[in-house]
């Protein structure tokens, strides 16, 4: 699963990365970012993708009376998003979720009161992108419109299996040549594989330091 980010990126990195503009509510740059704060995160959506905007984490499905169910709505698994009622609305509606990384922890026993935690990057890629679907909710209440998102979760790949022992889930990492493609109307089902070429590297946080030698 995917729950927290690094997005302490800013606007000119952005745009230097993206060649887009950036429009939208503005949004505090963060090197841990808990999903479940449902904060405000840099994307690209489908249906205007030369600007970057903003969008808070945890898909809203029109139907939805309240914001509740954000906190159910984290992560979208590809291999069910078709058929779940909060996201079978918005699975054709793309955006690229922009990180600078994402954090995972490892068990390291069956219970996991002992784990570590890792941070995944791109290799020579600062900034990149995981693969969302996004909704657009009206609050009845305030009339207020959100833009809402989910990161879309596959299988994990052989880096993520060794990081990730318990679930065996990442989220979809697009490498560039994949960016377009996802917000196209191709099939999501085309995107439900183990992420490789995508060139993962993980760093753990929490490793035993190496001491040091005082001469």
């Amino acid at each position: 699963m995917c729950y927290y980010v690094d997005t302490s990126l800013t606007k000119e990195a952005i745009k230097e990365v993206y060649g887009v503009g950036f429009e939208g509510k503005e949004y505090k740059p963060t090197k841990f970012l808990n999903g479940f704060s449902h904060a405000l995160v840099p994307v690209i959506l489908d249906e205007n993708p030369d600007v970057c905007t903003t969008a808070n984490w945890g898909l809203i499905p029109f139907w939805s009376k309240d914001r509740k169910i954000q906190k159910q709505t984290l992560n979208a698994k590809i291999e069910t998003i078709k058929e779940k009622p909060s996201f079978r609305n918005n699975y054709n509606k793309r955006c690229l979720v922009l990180v600078n990384g994402f954090y995972e922890w490892k068990w390291l026993d069956d219970r996991g009161k002992e784990k570590h935690k890792h941070f995944l990057s791109v290799k020579d890629q600062e900034i990149f992108s995981l693969g969302g679907i996004y909704s657009n909710w009206t609050d009845k209440e305030t009339g207020e419109e959100l833009n809402t998102f989910s990161i879309v979760t596959t299988q994990a790949n052989e880096l993520m299996t060794e990081i990730h022992n318990t679930k065996h889930r990442m989220p979809i990492v697009l490498f560039r040549s994949m960016e377009k493609e996802w917000l196209k109307d191709r099939d999501i089902e085309d995107f439900a594989f183990p992420n490789h070429e995508s060139e993962l590297l993980a760093l753990n946080l929490d490793a035993p330091k190496e001491p040091t030698t005082l001469f």
